[in-house]
Order: C-alpha cells, then sequence, then structure tokens
C-alpha cells in the first residue's frame, strides 16, 4: 500500500498540548491559543529518506508527507518555494561575516514569502471545504492569499491599513478580492474581519496563526534551508518579525528534522528582528518576559513588522530562547543604509523587512554575539520592488543633444 501524501496526525494547543481533530477547520484552541499541526514522523522516517526528495517537484509541495493536505487533488499552486539561498561575499566582507547567506523569498509568486503560507493555508482550506477565506493584512499577505484564493476558486475578504504598499491593494483587486481599507493599523483591519466572518457563513478567518495551516506554508523555508545546505544548519538565522510565523515555522522546521534524523542535534541561532518603531517582541525579550505588551501608535517603514501586539508572541520568544538566539530592533535609518549598500555591492534590492535583518548582522558582528567564522542566513522575505519609496529616483535628465558628464 503506498504512503500517504500527508502524515498528519492532529493539531495540538499550543500552549496547553491538547489534542484537536486536523480533519475539521479549527480556528484558535479553547483558550485562544494558536493550534499546531502534527505528524506522525516515524511514519515519514519509514516512507522517505532525505535522498528521495531529489527526485520530486522543485517547489515546496516536494516535502508533502510533513505538510496537512491529505489528498494531491486539492494542493494550490503557482510554483512556490525552493528560492535560492545566494552568497553575500562583497556585502558580507563589508560587515565582517564572510560566511552571510540570504534565503531570497522575492522570488516566489505574489514576490513574498507568504505565498508559502497562501499556498498551504488555501489549499487545506479547500480540502475542508472553505467558501472563502478573510484576513486582516499588512499587504504581502492579503495580496498573495487573495491571488491563491483566486486559483483555488475561492472567494476573498481582505481589509489592510490605508497606509500598506499601494502595489500589494492593487494585487488584491485584480484577483478579485473583496477589499477595504483601514484608517489605523492591522489590529484595527483585524477587529473588522472577526466581526465580519461572524456574519457570513463558510467563510474562514485566516488571520495570523488563527487557522493551523498558514505556519506550515512558512516552515518549508527550514526545510530547504537544510536540504540547500546538505542536511545540516547553519550557525545563525536572522527573521523579520511582525507576527513572526516564519520564525516559528523555521523552529517548528528544525525540531522536526532534527526528529527525523535528517540533521543533527545542534539547531541554528533564531534572531527575531524588529524595528525600534514597533519592538514589542525585542521589549519582552530584554525584559525576560513570556508574551509582549501591546504597543500603541506604532511606525515603522518595514510595514510589514509593524505588528503592534502579535498573537504568537511567546511562541516567537519560546523559539528564540530554545534555539540560543536572541532579538534586535534596529532604526528605519539603518534599514535603507543596508537596503542601498546591498544593492550596490551584490545587485539585488530587496525589502526593508529584509534590509531590517542586514543591518542586525551587522550590529550583532560588531557586539561579537556573531563571529567571524559562523555561517549566517539572513530572510530577504519579499522584492524590493514592492517598496519604490525606498529609493529616490532624482536623478539628472539630459537634453537630447546633451552628452553625459566626464568623470
Amino acid at each position: 500500500m503506498p504512503a500517504a501524501y500527508s502524515m498528519l496526525s492532529h493539531l495540538e494547543c499550543s500552549r496547553t498540548g491538547v489534542r484537536y481533530d486536523a480533519d475539521t477547520v479549527q480556528g484558535l484552541s479553547d483558550v485562544g491559543a494558536p493550534l499546531l499541526a502534527r505528524y506522525d514522523l516515524d511514519a515519514v522516517r519509514s516512507a522517505v529518506t532525505p535522498g528521495d526528495l531529489a527526485a520530486r517537484s522543485h517547489d515546496l509541495w516536494r516535502y508533502h508527507e510533513v505538510l496537512p493536505v491529505r489528498d494531491p487533488q486539492h494542493v494550490t499552486t503557482l510554483g512556490e518555494g525552493m528560492t535560492p539561498m545566494l552568497p553575500l561575499p562583497s556585502y558580507g566582507a563589508r560587515i565582517g561575516v564572510p560566511r552571510l547567506l540570504m534565503k531570497d523569498e522575492g522570488l516566489v509568486p505574489t514576490g513574498s514569502f507568504k505565498a508559502r503560507g497562501a499556498a498551504v493555508g488555501v489549499s487545506r482550506a479547500r480540502e475542508l471545504g472553505v467558501r472563502a477565506v478573510a484576513m486582516p493584512t499588512n499587504g504581502n499577505a492579503g495580496a498573495a492569499w487573495s491571488m491563491y484564493a483566486a486559483r483555488a476558486g475561492l472567494g476573498s475578504l481582505i481589509v489592510m491599513p490605508v497606509d500598506a504598499p499601494e502595489i500589494t491593494r492593487r494585487e488584491c483587486v485584480v484577483a478579485g478580492a473583496e477589499l477595504y481599507l483601514v484608517d489605523g493599523l492591522i489590529n484595527h483591519a483585524g477587529a473588522i474581519v472577526k466581526q465580519a466572518v461572524a456574519e457570513r457563513e463558510g467563510y474562514q478567518e485566516v488571520s495570523t496563526l488563527k487557522e493551523p495551516y498558514r505556519i506550515e506554508g512558512k516552515k518549508t523555508m527550514g526545510y530547504e534551508i537544510a536540504e540547500q545546505l546538505g542536511w545540516r544548519v547553519p550557525d545563525v538565522i536572522l527573521y523579520p518579525a511582525g507576527g513572526g510565523v516564519g520564525l516559528i515555522g523555521i523552529h517548528k522546521a528544525m525540531l522536526e528534522l532534527r526528529e527525523l534524523g535528517w540533521i543533527g542535534a545542534r539547531l541554528p541561532r533564531l534572531v527575531a528582528v524588529q524595528s525600534t518603531g514597533c519592538a514589542p517582541i525585542v521589549d519582552a525579550f530584554d525584559a525576560g518576559l513570556e508574551e509582549s505588551t501591546l504597543v500603541e501608535g506604532t511606525h515603522t517603514l518595514a510595514f510589514g513588522i509593524n505588528v503592534p501586539k502579535a498573537l504568537g508572541d511567546f511562541l516567537v520568544l519560546q523559539a528564540v530562547r530554545e534555539s540560543g538566539g536572541t532579538a534586535v530592533a534596529v532604526t528605519d535609518e539603518q534599514i535603507l543604509v543596508e537596503l542601498s549598500r546591498l544593492a550596490s555591492d551584490e545587485g539585488t534590492w530587496i525589502c526593508p523587512e529584509g534590509a531590517a535583518c542586514l543591518a542586525a548582522a551587522r550590529r550583532l558582528r560588531e557586539e561579537g554575539w556573531i563571529a567571524e567564522p559562523d555561517e549566517v542566513v539572513v530572510l530577504n522575505t519579499g522584492t524590493g520592488l514592492k517598496y519604490p519609496e525606498t529609493v529616490s529616483a532624482d536623478v539628472p535628465v539630459l537634453a537630447r543633444d546633451g552628452a553625459v558628464p566626464r568623470n
């Protein structure tokens, strides 16, 4: 008998450990905590080896045994996953980290890593009979989920702050989403979505960690990092943490990989990177707290990490501490400097959230937390093309018969 496509076992409350049925539509646990997908890893270990993956599709679905979709006919894909791990030799030498690598998520469909969570979350929603998805967003997640919902034949209701990047608004519109803007932040958008879903039959709220499967798509970044490094892990991974799902997911992936025996016992040290304009997780980490406090009036040009209070903040802090990592906040000015330096050094224009990780890497190297021999991976979570305002285009205009000035 062939092995199951997915070896999903059950869902588990992230606070109490209570088990929940994975084959019905689920939100938060009874205590209001995120639910985490659990798999029969003994069965996975018996059914597949790392070497078996080489012949599979070059996307995130190559890890389907540890993804939640049971029937491949429900998989909704645009080719997401297996993004490159780019060496950054010139920029790495500049900041004193010669073994610096960048996992470039700007190359996935919709231009950001949000496509991973959308692909898996929408696929599972489709399999469970959901008619439409609804979510608040800082921009990129709404763009991704509306596109994947369109591909799956589902409806989408998206609410985003009026200050979200305009291109993400246009992506939602072209995908046919029901889109609204709110004069506020993502937490205000979330309250509106919660009320709307309560009044609409067949809609599933897919806010960050309010459904169990977005994190499963995001965790594939961790699987890919290990596979691309030859089934080993780097010393450090830096991740821009707003809702923090990707960081939680990468940590979850590493724990699964360790239990499978596909990597060794050592875990990469995880760094949660925020902006000084919105740093609730950094503040909680520094204070030794288990969760963050809501911060009002936050602002940062790295809009994707402008999350005043993350539902899964306790899971972010747990992942950072369990891995021996840390949490760092950098200024918007530092973000813009590193964004430009990377582009001129390496020829790649990344998003401000990714540039925040570079600024954090520079600081941690200066402080000695990152050592020169360390192998360091930074996550660039989106393409810089979505953030044209981060670069000035005020350049000289030449007359038709003019000439370029001599050097």
